[in-house]
Order: structure tokens, then C-alpha cells, then sequence
């Protein structure tokens, strides 16, 4: 499909104490759940866009060499004012486009969905969210716990050779 990464993750990138945890499970957890454990290949912008790179267009091409977009929810990221230009593509991909599965990881209790822009709460409205409860999870590291068996549900098939 010309496809060359399984998701792109969007998460926000601001430096606060919840945002610690966030960047943590984007680059640890993460990677070493769906990449080393089960054979996926993510797209995570600080790791795989790199330094001198138009970083808007480097975005959108990887976007689109992607096959699915998980969007980590957070309430820093409800609260945002300014929109993030990722997540906008993304959205504009997946709702006008059509052509991008989105996966919402709801990463800590949002409450109201309100503050969302209207896409994202039309996605949440189409499909719902997968809610990390990491104090639900006697081993968040394990692929076989609830969570990353709801996450890889909505992960494209891998194609691991055999």
C-alpha cells in the first residue's frame, strides 16, 4: 500500500509534569510494546522527523506513509488554545480525506468532551476512545493487558515475514 509506517502518534508537546509521563510512554512504552513486542513501525515526531527538516511538510508526507494516527488524549491537550499543526492535519486527513484510521488514547480522565475541537468529538461520537488506566494495570508493559489488546485491535494487520 505504500505505506511505510503502521501509525503515526500524536501527542502534546508541551513540558509539564503530566507531560513527562506522556513523553515517556510515547518513546518508551510505546515503542517497546507495539514496535519491539508486537512488530508494528511507529512514526514519532522527535524520534523518526528529523533535525533540519521542514517540519510541516515532513509531517503531512509521514502522515500519510502512515497507516493509522493515534491521537493521545490529555487534558493539556483539551485545554490547548493553540491547535497543534499535526493534529490538524491529521484530523483534516482522517475526516476529510477519509483515507487514515484515528486512534484515541484517552491518557488520563478528560471528563467533558466540550473543550475538543469538533472533529476530534466527532470521532469520540463515531468510534469512543481506549483509556489507559495505569493504576488498573498490574503490568502496563505487557501487550497481552486489556489496553494494548483494545489498541491492537485498531492496528492495521502486521505483516511479519514468516
Amino acid at each position: 500500500d505504500g505505506k511505510i509506517y503502521d501509525a503515526y502518534v500524536i501527542y502534546p508537546k508541551t513540558h509539564t509534569s503530566e507531560a513527562n509521563f506522556v513523553e515517556y510512554f510515547v518513546y518508551q512504552i510505546m515503542p517497546d510494546i507495539l514496535e519491539n513486542k508486537c512488530g508494528y513501525t511507529l512514526c514519532i515526531y522527535g524520534r523518526d522527523i528529523y533535525p533540519g527538516e521542514d517540519v510541516a511538510s515532513a509531517i503531512e508526507k509521514r502522515m500519510q506513509k502512515s497507516r493509522r494516527l493515534i491521537i493521545l488524549l490529555t487534558r493539556q491537550l483539551v485545554n490547548s488554545k493553540e491547535d497543534a499543526y499535526d493534529q490538524h492535519i491529521a484530523l483534516y486527513n482522517a475526516l476529510i480525506q477519509n483515507d487514515t484510521k484515528v486512534i484515541l488514547l484517552e491518557m488520563e480522565t478528560i471528563g467533558t468532551y466540550g473543550k475538543l475541537q469538533e472533529s476530534l468529538r466527532f470521532i469520540i461520537k463515531q468510534q469512543g476512545t481506549i483509556k489507559w488506566k495505569e493504576e488498573h494495570t498490574v503490568h502496563p508493559q505487557s501487550p497481552s493487558s486489556k489496553f494494548w489488546k483494545q489498541v491492537r485491535y485498531h492496528m492495521p494487520p502486521t505483516h511479519r515475514p514468516s
